[in-house]
């Protein structure tokens, strides 16, 4: 697969960016952090918008930036959602999208019609930005980005200007993006769940330095990222619908490795699925559990242990077949149990939570 390649070396008053890597030519790749530690200058030097004194961008084998070369942003074939929505206030809907339209580019051309449907918006495409919900408008300028044929999809917290209802209502519109468009998306966040919603591959950033990189699902898993996650530690893990049980409105989901129950969707048999599960809803038993409330219970391994932010706890991540759960323990349980890398134990998942 093509790649991205990215080295980008700045210096600023009381901040400075050293970052190299390389990321996936199609996905959705969160930049995730703390608030100033450098996602977005990131994404303004991929944008073209930054300069980096020093830096080299390969886009898919084209050189973007190196020493010598220098591609300015208006010939860069890319779409750039900010934080606020930005449309102009006096166009309609249409003629923000005929706006981006105009500088759609013949390579990789994604049609108007195609990102009015993918957004959902054909039925605003008269009004004015004045009359739209918050959530309307951001998805009006992401299909104004797309309008423009991009080769690269770049979005800066997008949903960090709404509201939980107005989240909610476009994040379906996202996963829409990601699962149909064949370009690659950088998708800026300091949120947990948008990341282990949409994103397949992430790289964690503090100081403007990279800390973590590499997919998703491995790189949640880790219970040694330097970024401390808090409340919301926890591994995502790729599942397909299994079973569904009508009487008590709960369905089964399969994953490498085992199956977990949770809440009816109106979802079929075989359709996959993304679960998220926190360190936090599970726990740890060396005998098998008897009767209890918590039906989620799957024999594991402990794989490896460290210390959590609060000194009295521990992460302890463990392996159910070929995947990955991480639990939150405290000191006092993982001594009384004798948990230790090796131990065979029982992990019991008290909630699921599917990412849709």
């Amino acid at each position: 697969m093509s790649t991205i390649d990215a080295r980008f070396k700045l210096d600023w008053p009381g901040f400075s960016l050293d970052v190299d890597l390389i990321l996936p030519g199609r996905g959705v790749s969160a930049l995730f952090g703390h608030s100033g530690s450098g996602k977005t200058t990131l994404l303004r030097c991929l944008a073209g918008l930054e300069r980096a004194a020093h830096g080299r961008l390969c886009f898919k084998g084209e050189i973007w930036q190196d020493e010598h070369h220098w591609l300015p942003t208006h010939r860069r074939p890319l779409g750039y959602v900010f934080q606020e929505a930005s449309l102009f206030p006096h166009l309609s809907v249409l003629g923000n999208l005929d706006f981006g339209r105009k500088r759609a580019s013949t390579v990789n051309r994604i049609a108007l019609e195609q990102a009015i449907e993918l957004l959902g918006i054909g039925h605003l495409l008269q009004r004015k930005p004045d009359g739209l919900s918050g959530g309307e408008r951001q998805r009006v300028a992401i299909a104004r980005a797309l309008a423009a044929g991009p080769q690269i999809l770049l979005m800066d917290e997008p949903l960090a200007a709404l509201d939980l209802k107005r989240k909610q209502e476009i994040l379906p519109y996202l996963e829409r993006l990601h699962d149909q468009l064949e370009i690659p998306v950088i998708y800026v966040s300091h949120a947990p769940d948008e990341v282990a919603r949409l994103a397949d591959h992430i790289v964690a950033l503090d100081g403007g330095r990279v800390v973590a990189a590499g997919p998703l699902a491995e790189t949640l898993a880790r219970i040694d990222l330097p970024i401390r996650l808090g409340e919301d530690v926890g591994v995502v893990l790729d599942a397909s619908v299994d079973e569904i049980d009508a009487d008590w409105q709960l369905m089964r989901v399969a994953f490498a490795g085992g199956s977990l129950w949770t809440r009816q969707r109106d979802l079929p048999p075989g359709r996959r699925v993304r679960v998220r599960v926190l360190a936090r809803d599970v726990s740890l038993a060396i005998d098998e559990p008897g009767r209890s409330s918590i039906q989620n219970v799957l024999p594991a391994r402990v794989e490896a242990i460290a210390a959590d932010e609060h000194p009295g706890l521990l992460l302890v991540r463990v392996t159910v077949g070929a995947s990955r759960l991480v639990a939150r323990v405290t000191r006092r349980s993982a001594d009384q149990l004798g948990i230790a890398p090796g131990s065979a134990v029982h992990v019991q998942v008290k909630s699921v939570a599917l990412m849709e």
